[in-house]
């Protein structure tokens, strides 16, 4: 299964007028400006999901409950997770010595939480349908361990959908975050967007 162009243009608009609101809500939670580029859409071998991270990232978990079927993933890195904790502790994001803790997941959970909780509500008024999340799953992932990723979707599906956006937050952040999501729930969007259209 392939997307058309006019398919994978949709998923641009959609990523980026969702990510953009995301965006505002994570900049409220840390309190500094946020910057989310235009997204790159591309369609990627499940294999190559990680090709943009070395050593070990944090793999935050979406479950849609409502609207639409299927989970995504957003694939953060570890530092960037360790600057988001410490300025949503009120520091100056700078403290980002030592391993990344229970303390550094949770703070990854409530932030992408509340982005995607964001995320679905824009993806709501634009599908015409109600959507919803459930809470997020954060796992932190060895990149050479891609089986624990091959198992967070339950699908058999080898193609995926790799949307990739250049976020900066100050001048303390400048990083790619990805989401991911198997190609047949980019055909369900792309359809609802489609059939509100119409």
């Amino acid at each position: 299964m392939n997307l058309t162009q006019e398919q994978i243009d949709i998923i641009g608009e959609i990523a980026n007028i969702s990510m953009g609101n995301s965006a505002t809500t994570l900049s409220m939670m840390v309190n500094k400006k946020v910057d989310i580029t235009t997204p790159n859409v591309k369609m990627i071998k499940r294999s190559e999901a990680l090709d943009d991270y070395e050593k070990t990232c944090i793999f935050v978990q979406i479950h849609y409950v409502k609207g639409l079927q299927g989970n995504n993933v957003l694939v953060l890195k570890e530092h960037d997770v360790k600057v988001m904790t410490d300025l949503m502790m009120g520091g100056d994001g700078t403290n980002t010595a030592g391993e990344i803790t229970e303390l550094h997941l949770s703070a990854a959970s409530e932030a992408m939480n509340q982005m995607m909780g964001t995320s679905a509500t824009s993806l709501s008024s634009m599908l015409g349908v109600p959507t919803d999340i459930s809470t997020p799953v954060v796992n932190q992932i060895d990149v050479e361990s891609i089986k624990v990723f091959e198992k967070m979707f339950d699908t058999t599906y080898d193609k995926f959908v790799k949307i990739a956006f250049r976020m900066t937050i100050g001048d303390l952040i400048d990083s790619i975050m990805v989401q991911l999501y198997p190609v047949q729930f980019a055909v369900d969007m792309c359809q609802k967007f489609m059939n509100k259209g119409q």
